[in-house]
């Protein structure tokens, strides 16, 4: 099982909204998909159908009460695709977690676990919120690597120096073995000078690390929450859902879901 989580302490640069369509594109695939809701808001719980009233058991159960990871895993509209939930409870999580001895270590533990019971998953995704709190810590601690979605505006470098600086310091200290998934340009206008610039500007400094997918800006992509669906199922032939499915294949195609000999996305 690989473990993924989608970062970035700025918020606005389409992280759930990434969280949400990889992992549907994944599932699509073949792969047995489980996407963590670790915000306290709980959209990507939201946009994958999951109502309030449904939310019995949530991560917080799963970070706070040690729960069984069967009781906070529910299926979803898609196939081979399970939410663990996030509520309003998740909010109170960061402060009580400075009181735990292992305050950074307890989703890694819960994610972890062993038995028959445990539900079998290929690759789980993990919705981090958008600050450099203990509960973006405890996603770093537990994941074996990070995905970055990078929103194309001027800023976006400089808010990413933070994030890398806090992989650094997890990698040295609890998570040696983090490293970086990649970094994602989503909201690409390519009518747009500037998200042409600071695409460019992305592939010179990180080089390799920068998916060579791009997510545009679609309208398609933005409707579909609304409807509790991933675009992928809501517009499915969607620059949006097309694009999703060109990262999907991308992801992939290292953990083998898809043959190494398919077309990749230019």
């Amino acid at each position: 099982m690989r473990i993924i989580a989608i970062a970035n302490q700025k918020g606005g640069v389409g992280k759930t909204t990434t969280a949400i369509n990889l992992a549907a594109g994944l599932a699509e695939l073949g792969a047995r998909v489980l996407l963590v809701d670790l915000d306290p808001q709980g959209n990507s719980s939201t946009g994958l159908g999951m109502e309030p009233e449904r939310r019995v058991r949530t991560s917080y159960d799963l970070l706070m009460e040690n729960a069984d990871l069967a009781e906070v895993c529910f299926s979803t509209q898609l196939e081979r695709l399970s939410i663990c939930p996030a509520n309003s409870d998740l909010s109170s999580a960061d402060l009580e977690l400075f009181t735990s001895e292992k305050r950074s270590f307890l989703l890694r533990d819960a994610l972890r676990q062993t038995g028959a019971d445990v539900p079998a998953f290929d690759l789980v995704l993990i919705d981090c919120p958008p600050s450099l709190n203990l509960l973006t810590v405890n996603a770093l601690v537990a994941c074996d690597s990070v995905l970055v979605p990078l929103q194309a505006e001027f800023f976006a470098l400089e808010g990413l120096s933070q994030l890398m600086i806090s992989i650094r310091e997890i990698r040295q200290s609890a998570n040696p073995e983090l490293r970086i998934e990649g970094v994602l340009m989503t909201m690409v206008d390519n009518r747009n000078n500037l998200s042409q610039l600071v695409e460019s500007d992305a592939r010179d400094t990180l080089g390799d690390l920068v998916f060579r997918t791009i997510i545009p800006r679609n309208v398609r992509v933005s409707e579909a929450p609304s409807y509790s669906q991933p675009v992928l199922t809501y517009d499915p032939q969607s620059k949006g859902a097309e694009a999703y499915r060109q990262l999907a294949r991308e992801v992939g195609t290292r953990y083998g879901f898809v043959p190494q000999t398919s077309k990749e996305p230019a």
